[in-house]
């Protein structure tokens, strides 16, 4: 690493010749590939972004030009070349984050994590600088997959319209989100890396022209060189010029020479100019370029020579709803799946293969997704889309308007719900049960295990004139958390012996086994709970009123936002039932969470089982008439 250790910053590369820039690069991949397999992060995307990024930081002034990345997953070179060498923690506690990160560099300008907002960022600097005479540039670096979000053409559109504001767009264009980019808009940018016209055109000519007697050799070789205008004949790049965008290329994103020059000329223009670079996935990386279903996107621990994982985590919430998937699929026609540019990671590829005819990848474009959803429910047949919890929030209004307005029966699979730790602040599902909680007759499911996420899947797409819920965590599922009761349609999952318990805790989801840990940790001290699995959490049911008429305290604990959670609508609902018991509602609080491991930001929220029963402790002791012994005063001679 004799170059890469010598760049502290961008102007760092300055000083380097075009052999020394090519060095780095395979310095720079060799280091990820080190790095990230010790870590887990993700790969196959910066491998693919290194002379990209090389070249952005040799014509670009960062941080005085503002360099922006969607999604930021693609920013561990710019990160390298802007002095953060020490990936040992990346995605830890206290190490770098995986995404742009404003408190680690001056350099990091947003941090988003969600796609296709980058266009409207940069669309708002480049007016702020127009507005304040500054003569900093722009540059936003958008991939082909984010491009097919709606909010990256609402931007265009903008954008578009001012041909004098300086603003720089880079397509990185590897033909790949997760998995291979899908739509009209990839359909486009495949005619403008190779069209299969001109490709005929130039095989037929050279045919002919090399049986031509003297001249045929050297006017082939012309017409060779000429490559470049006869693809812009044969495939225009009308769709972006239309719009008023100056387009260049497209470039090969691994020639470092030729990419300073296109941004180079980019950067004089003046006005919005789109930089198509077509990069490789996965580059420089066997196993990455092996992994067809999405080279390495993002990896856990690794082998570098193999690429295999290091360990096994066992059988994950993810597959279980997608074997369940393929089970249902079936035994019912009318089921459907969508997916937004994430057939793998949500676990709907087996689905896929299975029925490949009744899949729908809609790109990054949750909105669409949902709207699409309640066509398909109105046209007789019942979709479920699945997404990450965390990326449902951009489709609320056609959720609330399109889907419950028209009572669809439309199913939503929320993935890695809760705490998702390593991702940080954008990818923890901390607030879907509190935005859902007020769609009119939406119901939400929470599964506790894997049995549960079979049963409740099954019990959500039953439901056809209303759209239903079903959330689950991320990572490993734990044993079967078995039922001794029922109470209405809630599991009672523990029955103390005493006539009047002290404690109803309602757990909700995931945290069963924690909560019963915390009644453990209650019986010790001597207070009685009961332990009930609401099994959907919205409507709240209705025998939960009486059965905590019942008790002398409620405690419920979820996995999402105390603001407006299970734990409010539950306290409404005992309000409207005219129950007036005491209740404590423990979950996430209303802040952004730094990326650590689940486990860590669990404890750092106070949400951990010895926590929490610690608080309850005390709330039925001041109910006793006790004064908690943790807040008793020394005595005084």
């Amino acid at each position: 690493m004799a170059l890469l250790s010598r760049i502290r910053g961008p102007r760092d590369l300055d000083r380097l010749g075009p052999e020394q820039l090519e060095q780095l690069a395979a310095e720079i991949r060799t280091f990820l590939v080190d790095a990230v397999s010790k870590t887990g992060g993700h790969l196959g995307p910066n491998l693919g972004v290194v002379e990209l990024t090389i070249a952005l930081h040799r014509v670009f002034e960062s941080p005085k030009d503002k360099v922006l990345w969607d999604t930021g997953h693609q920013s561990y070179v710019h990160k390298l070349l802007t002095g953060r060498q020490d990936f040992s923690r990346l995605k830890m506690k206290g190490g770098l984050s995986g995404y742009p990160s404003q408190g680690e560099s001056e350099h990091d300008v947003i941090e988003n994590s969600h796609a296709s907002t980058v266009l409207g960022w940069a669309d708002g600097l480049a007016k702020a600088n127009e507005v304040l005479k500054k003569d900093d540039h722009v540059v936003a670096v958008i991939g082909d997959g984010a491009l097919t979000g709606g909010m990256a053409w609402e931007a265009l559109n903008n954008i578009a319209a001012a041909k004098d504001r300086p603003l720089v767009i880079v397509v990185n264009d590897n033909e790949r989100s997760y998995a291979p980019t899908i739509g009209g808009l990839a359909n486009h940018l495949a005619t403008l890396r190779t069209t299969d016209g001109y490709e005929r055109f130039l095989a037929r000519g050279k045919d002919l022209l090399e049986r031509t007697p003297v001249v045929g050799k050297p006017l082939y070789g012309t017409l060779h060189g000429a490559k470049k205008g006869l693809k812009d004949f044969i495939a225009p790049q009308g769709m972006f010029e239309d719009l008023g965008l100056k387009y260049v290329g497209p470039i090969d994103g691994h020639d470092i020479e030729a990419l300073e020059s296109a941004l180079a000329r980019a950067k004089r223009f003046g006005g919005p100019v789109i930089v198509h670079c077509l990069t490789e996935k996965g580059r420089g990386y066997q196993p990455a370029l092996a992994d067809e279903a999405d080279r390495f996107h993002a990896v856990g621990k690794i082998h570098p020579d193999t690429g295999l994982p290091i360990s096994s985590s066992g059988l994950d919430w993810t597959s279980v709803f997608g074997e369940e998937m393929v089970k249902l699929g079936k035994e019912r026609e009318d089921i459907v799946a969508i997916t937004a540019a994430m057939l793998q990671p949500v676990g709907l590829d087996r689905f896929a293969k299975a029925f490949p005819e009744r899949v729908y990848d809609v790109g990054i474009a949750e909105q669409h997704g949902a709207v699409s959803a309640a066509g398909l429910a109105t046209g007789g047949l019942h979709p479920v889309f699945a997404v990450y919890a965390t990326f449902l929030n951009r489709a609320f209004d056609q959720v609330l308007m399109d889907v419950a307005l028209h009572k669809c029966g439309v199913t939503f699979v929320l993935d890695r719900a809760g705490v998702t730790g390593t991702d940080g602040a954008s990818h923890n599902g901390m607030w879907d049960m509190s935005i859902l909680q007020v769609v009119p007759g939406l119901r939400i499911a929470a599964p506790r295990d894997a049995d549960q996420v079979r049963a409740q899947l099954r019990e959500a797409v039953e439901v056809d004139d209303a759209p239903t819920v079903v959330r689950f965590s991320k990572g490993a599922v734990g044993p079967a958390v078995k039922a001794v009761g029922k109470a209405g349609g809630m599991d009672v999952l523990r029955r103390p012996e005493a006539e009047r318990p002290d404690v109803l805790l309602v757990s909700v989801g995931a945290l069963a086994p924690m909560c019963l840990e915390i009644a453990d940790l209650l019986d010790a001290q001597g207070i009685s709970t009961t332990v009930v699995d609401p099994r959907w959490v919205k409507p709240v049911d209705e025998a939960l009123a009486p059965l905590a008429e019942q008790h002398r305290v409620v405690v419920t604990v979820e996995d999402n936002s105390r603001v407006g959670g299970v734990g409010s609508a539950i306290a409404q609902a005992l309000r409207d039932a005219g129950v007036d018991v005491p209740l404590r509602d423990f979950g996430i609080p209303p802040r952004f969470l730094d990326h650590a491991s689940r486990k860590e930001v669990m404890a750092e929220i106070g949400l951990t089982a010895p926590d929490i029963a610690r608080q309850v402790t005390g709330l039925v002791s001041k109910l006793d008439g006790r004064i908690d012994s943790e807040a008793v005063e020394p005595a005084r001679d």
